[in-house]
């Protein structure tokens, strides 16, 4: 088999078989074949496309590239939650609790933020003493007695894919619909889970900007999982302003307890019912996705998924104390109020602009190097259609410099007014199966 046949066979738009696909991917990840040639392959699949079949080829392939989970030993189906990323995400940190108490073997393996705030790691480690540093024996242990734990990536899970994203990013072939797709489904696949819930964002805050190249996604991530053996669905979310009020580590830690108490932003709650429906009913808990929601609203209300938040940390090395006296988590030396310059109705927030401006404040990593400042943050005391008088304050900066002119000035260009009323926008565009 010749990779210049490869070439050629998808420049002309034909299918690859299995065989093809998996020589591809191994002879790349061993270095057999040279990253010129696989850059002329990838540039051909970017304009070819693929087919359902060689999407699931091309996913399974990475998958067996590295590592896999094996999760057999955790009793009950393993259901799984991936989100596309946004500004404010704090969906994960309540989700886990909150299905966990429900019954559902939450074992989820997570990673560092690269961007706007931390990842779920970097934000659970808000938290003093918190560590994600188990053994396999020990993560399975803790997902079989509490229903819930979290690890950090094998660093040899999907080594295919980290070498095929590395050459993506410099060769302008990262916007492709089946290499995303099947790079985001093989980490979700070599995970282990069972059933898979994915949250594929949409908007200016979201990798996918229009409404059409989100459901284009989702539809791609939905058939691999599926045609792979795994139950997969979709919900397209909403990310054109910031998810809850939140942006920051230790703010969004603050949000999530709220949110567990059933106190949380009207938006974040909303959007964690609907995803946490659709796990706890993949994983046959419920009769139907509205007993689903029932149960998580019931769990909110009467302590248990909070209960289950203060064990999971205590299980982790952290202090629980944080859920009850939240002011024990790290705090910033500065609280700037951000004053609207004039009457009127909030229209737009631009969601990734404010990313920018709580990365600026040290919230998140520029380069995977950067040390995040686990305090600082921001919080928005408006979202789009909320009206506003001259002088009341758009957002709260937290900060340890005193000095943010610049994080000021993005924040203003990033809440617009408007002189007339705005509706909010829809939460939840649609849902996928199939």
């Amino acid at each position: 088999m010749r990779m210049v046949d490869l070439i050629q066979k998808k420049r002309d738009g034909e299918q690859l078989t299995t065989e093809e696909i998996n020589f591809i991917v191994e002879s790349y990840t061993d270095g057999t074949i040279p990253d010129y040639q696989v850059s002329a392959w990838l540039m051909a699949v970017y304009f070819q496309d693929m087919t359902e079949k060689e999407r699931a080829d091309l996913t399974m392939a990475m998958v067996s590239s590295g590592d896999q989970i094996d999760l057999r030993a955790i009793e009950g189906i393993k259901v799984d939650k991936h989100s596309t990323g946004g500004v404010g995400d704090t969906t994960t940190l309540v989700l886990g609790p909150l299905v966990a108490a429900a019954g559902v073997p939450v074992a989820k393996m997570s990673g560092r933020g690269l961007g706007h705030t931390g990842g779920t790691i970097d934000k659970l480690e808000s938290i003093a003493g918190f560590h994600v540093e188990i053994s396999n024996e020990q993560f399975i242990e803790l997902v079989n007695k509490n229903k819930i734990a979290v690890i950090g990536q094998s660093g040899n899970l999907t080594p295919a894919d980290k070498k095929l994203y590395a050459l993506r990013d410099v060769t302008a072939t990262v916007n492709s619909i089946p290499l995303i797709a099947s790079s985001i489904m093989s980490k979700k696949i070599a995970a282990g889970a069972d059933a898979i819930v994915l949250d594929v964002k949409t908007g200016a805050g979201a990798f996918m900007k229009t409404l059409e190249d989100s459901r284009e996604l989702a539809k791609a991530m939905v058939n691999i999982g599926n045609n792979v053996g795994r139950k997969t669905m979709a919900i397209i979310s909403d990310m054109s302003q910031p998810l809850g009020f939140a942006i920051g580590n230790a703010l969004e830690v603050k949000e999530a307890i709220d949110t567990l108490k059933g106190e949380g932003p009207e938006d974040l709650t909303e959007l964690c019912l609907v995803l946490g429906s659709h796990m706890v009913y993949a994983s046959g808990k419920a009769d139907s996705l509205e007993d689903a929601r029932q149960l998580l609203i019931k769990l909110m209300n009467n302590g248990e998924a909070l209960d289950k938040f203060k064990l999971f940390i205590e299980a982790q090395g952290g202090d629980s104390s944080v859920v009850d006296q939240p002011e024990r988590l790290p705090q910033a030396k500065y609280k700037i109020e951000l004053p609207a310059k004039e009457d009127g109705w909030v229209a737009e927030i631009i969601a990734d602009h404010v990313g920018t401006a709580a990365m600026w404040l040290g919230a998140g990593r520029a380069t995977k190097d950067s040390q995040i400042d686990l305090a600082v943050g921001i919080m928005l005391n408006k979202k789009i259609g909320e009206s506003v008088k001259a002088g009341e304050s758009l957002a709260t900066i937290y900060s340890n410099q005193e000095e943010i002119e610049q994080v000021k000035e993005e924040l203003y260009r990033s809440i617009l007014l408007s002189q007339e009323q705005v509706a909010p926008p829809i939460l939840i565009h649609e849902e996928i199966t199939e």
